[in-house]
């Protein structure tokens, strides 16, 4: 079967589409509103499925790689709240300490998807470690519409609380090199650039189309970052204009991309918002600036 793209669905449904994904709209919404611009022959509810994640498929690195080594590992959540969990991922063996990347997931949770991202990173010699911010409340539930269902269910306070306490444990892993990194996408990208303001030690932070903090925030970032935006992405491009002017008051040392023409999610290669080209040189722009700032 051919890989559907962006291209194949009309941008009116991939806005539906967009605004679905982030709770904005209903499953019920979805469906009556992209039923104006479903082509000849089709329904929403085909669309739907079609652009809806196939984990499967996407999976770059196997669950049992023997290059890498995989664990689900409880940690404190701060506060008096208990336990969190997450994923860590690491290379089989290596010498010396590695550098750690606290990696951050969409508003579904650990979902399969961010479990390979994780492994991704482990073969490119790093420690990985992805939290599920879902873990309070059952963790992922294994269906995407639950998941979002799930997610806004969570106290916001709790959840950033929780992702600065994985930070914390994740620095100080006794094989890592004290220096973390963090990346996230679209939800995780906009807990990037919040850690950012609140973690001085955050020797590298790289969100993919997050939002972005008030210039009062920014002001208190110490890390570099690079960012990493979809050129399609009204929504989250509106914050672009004035994060760059706070960023630049605040000399933060920075470096932003916008790739031409791709959408929302263009990382996630679960599902056709994926573009493969800015995809593989946004991940290898990530990959290099994590060396860069976490190896020296």
């Amino acid at each position: 079967m051919t890989r559907k793209t962006a291209d194949d669905f009309h941008p009116e449904v991939l806005k539906l589409f967009d605004k679905y994904v982030h709770g904005d709209l209903s499953r019920r919404g979805f469906l009556a509103s992209a039923a104006k611009f479903v082509a000849v022959g089709l329904s929403a509810e085909i669309v739907l499925e079609a652009l809806n994640p196939k984990f499967a498929q996407a999976q770059q690195i196997a669950l049992d790689d023997p290059r890498i080594k995989t664990r689900y590992i409880e940690f404190n959540s701060p506060l008096g709240y208990g336990k969190n969990k997450g994923y860590l991922a690491q290379p089989a063996s290596y010498s010396g300490k590695l550098p750690t990347v606290l990696v951050i997931h969409e508003n579904r949770g650990l979902n399969p998807h961010i479990e390979d991202i994780t492994r991704r990173l482990a073969l490119d010699g790093f420690i990985a470690f992805a939290p599920d911010a879902l873990f309070p409340v059952g963790g992922y539930p294994g269906d995407e519409d639950k998941a979002r269902e799930l997610f806004k269910t969570l106290d916001q306070n709790k959840t950033h609380a929780d992702f600065i306490a994985a930070a914390n444990f994740l620095k100080s892993w006794p094989d890592g090199n004290g220096k973390l990194g963090a990346v996230g996408f679209c939800y995780g990208g906009g807990i990037v650039n919040f850690l950012a303001t609140k973690l001085p030690d955050l020797a590298a932070g790289v969100p993919f189309y997050g939002s972005q903090p008030s210039a009062e925030e920014t002001a208190k970032i110490k890390a570099p970052l690079l960012l990493q935006y979809a050129g399609a992405d009204e929504r989250i491009n509106a914050g672009w204009p004035a994060y760059e002017t706070a960023l630049k008051a605040a000399q933060v040392n920075y470096e932003a991309h916008i790739y031409p023409g791709v959408q929302h999610g263009f990382n996630n290669d679960t599902t056709p918002r994926y573009d493969e080209a800015a995809a593989k040189l946004a991940w290898q722009r990530t990959v290099d600036f994590f060396n860069k700032h976490l190896r020296t």
